[in-house]
């Protein structure tokens, strides 16, 4: 890799404005990177090379006339292989999915990077319809963590975390039903925010329904507000999206938190944490603290929704698995074979307590959020494990829930919630902080976010360089 890998989305297009940058010189060593260390990982499901760098060429014309497209003109950019991009398959990790097109269709967020001129580099890597929270399919194989490709990138956003952090373009754009975005960026030491449900809208509407959100996977507080910005706003082919904000997620970032009520939840008074990430964390508590935040240790209240979570997602699987031939059963993931089927076991009679028990967290933390502006805990308990697993060899769990107990919870309530980079342990493995606020408070929480990473330097740890072979 070279320079320009390292460098944000924001520093490109500083570049570009100012014509010292150029686009088609980004792609290229986008590509490169690519090319150098995804044999090694495993991000990319679809690399579109020629038609990157005759989007690249576009886009440097346009800087050069001073007409750039919008704010993302010429920024290398890939996408999460469960999002429609026109004329590339969206497969899913699965061989239930026909790879024969056409494919004519962009997904909003797709649609939205189209329009302001970003440069779409491929699709990225998922576990069979993102069902879990790692990233390997029977269809594309796993992927593997920039740190130790022995390890997982996490799920089921791991490509497009792997391809950020290996400066295999600087945005990425991925879904999160359960912690999707914000796991790998744990495992990965990149950034992203879940926003609140319906501000990034999602078509086709995802099997897993009102849990599924989409967001951007960047290496800098800064990039995923701007990229929040390209990708929000209202689209009427999704019935639950928001309207369109009115401002900018750039206004007011470098506010800081100077006032804020900041509850500080180690454990959410129920998980066991690893040890260094326990220790990381709290450090980072006490970052907040010294910036001017009231910190305060406090539990939000609720006791842990897995079963109802579950409830809901094997529900998801068994309807975007569905009824396949006797021959199509044995190429799907045993582990979403085995949710589908507890899925279609399931009463409209347990839909409806999940549901309730959803709302009433929503409710919870709703009332929570009157006395505290903002939640952090660990993003997840532990650091990354062997690739190839559902769950690590050291903490049994009937399902991959079982070790992200701080991630699926803000998936029910709908809350946006962010991951940022937090230390590393003694292992050389990165440790997330996770940031959650009230619903529609994503401004807020990407501003909390950005003090913490001003305030360190966790974030400008890049993992070793990859090499092919």
């Amino acid at each position: 890799m070279n320079d320009l890998t390292r460098l944000t989305a924001t520093e490109l297009l500083s570049g570009y404005r100012a014509g010292n940058l150029s686009p088609v010189a980004a792609t290229q060593a986008a590509l490169d990177a690519i090319e150098t260390a995804d044999p090694e990982v495993n991000a990319f499901v679809l690399v579109d090379a020629d038609r990157a760098l005759a989007a690249a060429k576009e886009s440097e014309a346009r800087w050069r006339a001073d007409h750039p497209l919008g704010p993302g003109d010429g920024v290398p950019t890939s996408i999460k292989d469960l999002l429609y991009a026109r004329d590339w398959p969206t497969l899913r990790g699965s061989f239930l999915v026909d790879a024969a097109g056409p494919w004519p269709d962009d997904a909003p967020a797709v649609a939205r990077l189209r329009a302001t001129g970003a440069v779409l580099l491929g699709k990225t890597s998922t576990p069979e319809f993102g069902w879990k929270g790692v990233t390997d399919s029977p269809r594309h194989g796993a992927t593997g963590n920039p740190w130790d490709p022995a390890l997982t990138a996490g799920g089921s956003s791991g490509g497009g975390a792997a391809a950020v952090s290996l400066g295999m373009g600087p945005w990425s754009v991925g879904t999160d039903g359960g912690g999707s975005l914000r796991i790998p960026a744990a495992f990965t030491g990149t950034v992203t925010i879940k926003p609140t449900y319906g501000l990034v809208p999602l078509w086709p509407a995802s099997p897993f329904g009102t849990l599924s959100h989409a967001g951007p996977m960047t290496r800098s507080v800064g990039d995923a507000a701007l990229l929040l910005d390209i990708i929000t706003g209202f689209d009427p082919r999704d019935w639950s999206a928001l309207p369109t904000p009115a401002g900018s997620f750039l206004d007011g970032l470098d506010d800081g938190v100077r006032g804020l009520r900041v509850a500080f939840s180690p454990d959410l008074g129920y998980v066991r944490n690893d040890p260094e990430v326990t220790a990381a964390v709290r450090a980072a508590a006490e970052v907040l603290a010294a910036a001017g935040a009231h910190v305060e240790k406090v539990h939000p209240g609720f006791t842990d929704p897995e079963d109802a979570f579950l409830t809901l997602w094997y529900a998801g699987a068994a309807k975007v698995v569905g009824t396949p031939g006797p021959d199509a059963l044995d190429r799907i993931d045993p582990g979403l074979r085995r949710a589908a089927e507890r899925g279609a076991a399931l009463s409209a009679a347990d839909y409806l307590e999940a549901t309730a028990v959803r709302m009433d967290l929503g409710l919870r933390m709703g009332i929570f959020h009157q006395t505290y502006d903002l939640l952090v805990t660990p993003t997840l308990p532990i650091t990354a494990f062997a690739k190839g697993r559902d769950t690590p060899a050291d903490r049994p769990a009937r399902e991959w829930t079982g070790w992200t107990p701080y991630t699926y919870p803000f998936n029910l309530s709908q809350q946006p919630a962010a991951s940022v980079p937090c230390g590393f342990t003694s292992a050389g493995l990165p440790v997330g902080l996770q940031i959650v606020g009230p619903r529609h408070a994503d401004a807020l929480v990407l501003r909390a976010a950005r003090a913490y990473e001003r305030a360190t330097d966790w974030g400008a740890t890049a993992p070793p360089r990859r090499h092919d072979g």
